[in-house]
């Protein structure tokens, strides 16, 4: 069984009173024990497909069709009181900037020891372990500090254990990186690297670093503009990339030549979700545009097995 199973779909946010789409037809799925990087830019609609799974949306978003399941159990439908209970054993979130989502005036040790329903000495005990999981030295020191006395680096570290004390069977993390320097950076992406080979750890990657990706991810799914365009295995998308799209990602990564670095950004910008160009969401910025690309939008082709894009080029083979 699959731990996530995405299928067709689709999100409306409430914007100047009308519903507008913003994610549209969205199908994944993540095997046990698998990594898979989610990309694009922002607004490209990653952090909502994350929460669309974790039953997180904001009040001006809505469910428009299709099925969200973690180990195979409907999220979508569920009132609040069941997503708690979803949530606390098959889901955990990571997010971008760990000063926002620890409280400043209580312990590391109080934070951690809230989500354990054990006795106060062995939620102590397991907060310490927890701590120690994710390589953070002299845990029994820590474990009483507030956070402003950590590292940002620190800080990430205990909000990854604060995710993972539950063993959940999906971790989603978004943009976890984005607010740390480079080493610190490749600390953290190291640390997951080690936790995905010791406890099995499934997790959703999303960021826009494709470096990021090629470090850690099995597969990548490409997304632009609420729609995802490709997915394919990480070498697949390195090596063979279809849509034009993860082409142009792949082309604003820097590399290094005899005399400079060369950087490609991508012309034009994201669409507005309020104003989406007809057919292809991308043909307005795409090098490889022709006639059926701005008058239809193009479905989903397999190319090979675990090899899926969304460009006119391939539905006409």
């Amino acid at each position: 069984m699959a731990v996530l199973e995405i299928e067709h779909l689709s999100v409306e946010l409430g914007i100047q009173g009308a519903w507008i789409p913003a994610l549209h037809e969205v199908s994944l799925t993540i095997e046990r024990g698998e990594v898979l990087g989610l990309v694009g830019e922002s607004g490209s609609g990653k952090s909502l497909t994350a929460l669309s799974i974790a039953g997180l949306l904001p009040a001006n978003a809505r469910v428009a069709k299709g099925s969200v399941r973690l180990m195979g159990e409907e999220v979508l439908g569920k009132t609040d009181r069941e997503l708690n209970r979803l949530r606390k054993r098959s889901v955990a979130m990571i997010f971008q900037n760990p000063t926002s989502y620890l409280n400043p005036v209580l312990t590391i040790g109080d934070q951690l020891t809230e989500l354990f329903e054990l006795s106060k000495r062995d939620a102590w005990r397991r907060s310490i372990e927890a701590l120690r999981l994710v390589r953070i030295p002299d845990p029994e020191r820590v474990v009483s500090r507030y956070p402003f006395e950590l590292s940002g680096g620190m800080q990430q570290r205990v909000v990854i254990a604060m995710a993972l004390v539950r063993q959940p069977h999906l971790v989603i993390a978004d943009e976890i990186t984005t607010a740390l320097d480079v080493t610190v950076q490749a600390q953290i992406l190291s640390l997951l690297a080690e936790l995905r080979r010791t406890i099995g750890m499934t997790l959703l990657l999303i960021t826009h670093d494709m470096g990021i990706v090629a470090q850690l991810a099995d597969r990548v799914a490409v997304m632009y503009s609420g729609s995802v365009v490709e997915v394919a295995g990480v070498r697949t998308i390195f090596e063979e990339p279809k849509h034009p799209y993860s082409r142009a990602l792949l082309e604003t990564v820097p590399t290094i030549t005899s005399e400079r670095a060369v950087f490609r950004p991508i012309p034009g910008a994201m669409p507005a979700l309020t104003d989406p160009p007809s057919g292809c969401r991308f043909h307005p910025r795409c090098a490889e545009v022709f006639e059926p690309c701005a008058k239809t939008r193009p479905e989903p082709t397999s190319l090979t097995s675990g090899h899926r894009v969304a460009c006119h080029r391939y539905a006409r083979g």
